[in-house]
């Protein structure tokens, strides 16, 4: 179906308005789940920002003659509270949700990068300002958490002996095992969604990347006596593939699917970041130099999806037909 520029304009403003509902409700939890009076100041003083991106969007859509959408409001809200309850449930909680507010922060910044981009082409000037104000707020934000790796990791192990330290660390491993079980699992299905050859390449060329570094932290499991969950890579697998399918039901496939893969690019630099920190306790060497190893692979991964924006803009217009 043929749809106008203005009208998708609309909709990438109540997809906007969705995912800062599930940050507000990810949020208000968030400074009481922290573990740490930094962290939990980092959190407070980005819901009021949050609060203003909220009002901001919802004003803009008003002034478009557009309207939020109730059902991915609510089911963005119940996904925040969902991950509140899983961060909780974890030993690592601060970790955790340091780590994951990293990469929400990310896509976050995608979305709205897509969206100037779109409000470029559709010739409103208001909703591009809006667009990268609040890209560049989520930036900052972003910066904020970085800064709060070490915190996390400390809130974290706070209570942990230091003869437990080689388990927690073989436990890091095993996180860090199950996410690259989710990426390539991403990955896989990325070529045949990019919409765009250029970006099936990298999700290609990355997809290698991955194997390998999944192989790396096997490698460093099996050196310690550890192994893989298998239990958590099942679960982050089926996490793969149900976003495959909500990816598949969206038409604008290219670019949510470049969005939500920058975010996970994210997710795991915060993992090895803290993997790292917590190899440098145990005086783990070897694992601390493979998460040195990674890390800059998957900034550089991130920093090529971050560049083709354009073709992903471009490629999810096309798909859902869009006339000038």
């Amino acid at each position: 179906m043929t749809k106008s520029l203005d009208d998708q304009l609309n909709t990438y403003l109540s997809d906007a308005h969705a995912i800062e509902e599930q940050a507000l409700q990810q949020l208000r939890g968030a400074p009481g789940a922290a573990g740490d009076e930094e962290i939990a100041k980092v959190f407070r003083d980005h819901l009021v920002e949050t609060e203003g991106h909220e009002r901001s969007v919802h004003d803009r859509l008003q002034a478009r003659g557009g309207s939020e959408s109730k059902l991915k409001d609510l089911l963005m809200r119940v996904g925040g509270a969902g991950f509140l309850l899983f961060a909780q449930a974890q030993p690592d909680t601060p970790g955790k949700l340091v780590a994951h507010a990293f990469s929400y922060e990310h896509m976050e910044l995608a979305g709205y990068e897509l969206l100037a981009r779109v409000a470029e082409r559709a010739g409103d000037t208001e909703t591009v300002e809006l667009a990268h104000r609040i890209r560049d707020e989520e930036e900052r934000m972003a910066g904020r958490l970085e800064g709060c790796y070490d915190s996390a990791v400390e809130a974290s192990l706070r209570d942990v002996p230091r003869d437990d330290l080689d388990t927690q660390l073989n436990k890091y491993l095993a996180d860090a095992h199950a996410i690259e079980a989710q990426a390539i699992q991403l990955l896989e299905s990325g070529p045949e969604l990019a919409g765009d050859p250029e970006l099936a390449r990298l999700y290609e060329e990355h997809l290698a990347e991955t194997r390998e570094h999944q192989r790396l932290v096997e490698e460093r499991l099996d050196a310690r006596g550890g192994d893989p969950s298998s239990l958590k890579d099942r679960l982050m697998r089926a996490g793969a593939l149900n976003w495959g399918m909500f990816f598949q039901t969206h038409p604008d496939t290219p670019g949510k699917l470049a969005c939500f893969a920058y975010a996970f690019e994210h997710l795991e630099i915060a993992g090895y970041e803290q993997l790292k920190r917590v190899a440098e306790r145990a005086g783990d060497a070897e694992t601390v130099a493979v998460s040195e190893r990674i890390i800059p692979e998957e900034q550089a991964a991130a920093k090529k999806l971050y560049g083709a924006f354009g073709l992903a803009v471009e490629a999810s217009l096309r798909a859902v037909g869009v006339s000038a």
